[in-house]
């Protein structure tokens, strides 16, 4: 499989379990939920694959590359879109674009043709010109997906993507992501902690105290309930 693998992957803050055997692969063109609670170990798991963090314990695969023994083909293989907003505010939309084209190795007509192409698919055509510091949340957030997809990468990873957006935002965000997914062939992985951002047919993954409780379809999962139902279910048995 070339999409993204994650396997029996451990780690600790001190005398701190934050992830425990957490293993699952997401597939290419599939979209991927892994839903938790606030401190359910999301955002170290994202932390290790993104070479952020370095796992003592287990291997992450991206599009068949070993992040420990080859983080550069790996990575490079890797768009990312963080929690936290990352954008050059006093930039425009196309001057960031450009910049991240730059640390790529893309420049000329090639980075061109790849912005023009990346702004389009996420409906940011028109506000290439303005500068970041104008756009509202969900147009930020679009830029930002834009941006991680210069590179061609085989495997998005979204970190709470829609956080403090409105609901039309995350919608919006959400069906564009799913898209990609759908279309472009793309491993996604989106963290959120929020049910009604997984469609029945996606994977998920529930993360809880940094166990994988559930991995299954999240149609399979639920047989028909309410996700948020059988959330709640799942880790408040697990607490």
């Amino acid at each position: 499989m070339s999409g993204l693998e994650v396997h029996n992957i451990g780690f600790r803050y001190g005398a701190k379990v934050a992830l425990e055997g957490v293993s699952f692969a997401v597939e290419p063109g599939r979209f991927c939920a892994l839903l938790g609670p606030n401190g359910a170990g999301k955002s170290t798991l994202f932390a290790l694959l993104t070479g952020l963090l370095s796992a003592p314990e287990g291997t992450i695969h991206v599009a068949g590359h070993d992040i420990r023994r080859e983080p550069t083909k790996a990575l490079a293989r890797m768009g990312v879109v963080f929690q936290q907003p990352t954008l050059d505010l006093d930039l425009t939309v196309a001057q960031n674009l450009r910049y991240f084209a730059a640390l790529q190795g893309l420049s000329g007509r090639e980075a061109a043709t790849r912005i023009e192409g990346a702004l389009d698919r996420l409906g940011m055509a028109e506000r290439a010109g303005e500068k970041a510091r104008a756009l509202n949340g969900g147009h930020r957030r679009r830029t930002e997906i834009a941006r991680a997809l210069l590179h061609r990468p085989a495997v998005l990873l979204l970190d709470e993507p829609t956080v403090g957006l409105d609901a039309a935002s995350r919608a919006a965000i959400t069906d564009h992501v799913h898209r990609l997914a759908r279309e472009d062939g793309l491993t996604v992985l989106w963290a959120t902690h929020l049910t009604d951002e997984v469609d029945p047919s996606d994977d998920l993954v529930i993360l809880h105290q940094g166990r994988v409780l559930r991995h299954a379809t999240a149609g399979a999962l639920t047989g028909g309930a309410p996700l948020t139902e059988v959330f709640l279910g799942l880790t408040r048995a697990a607490a």
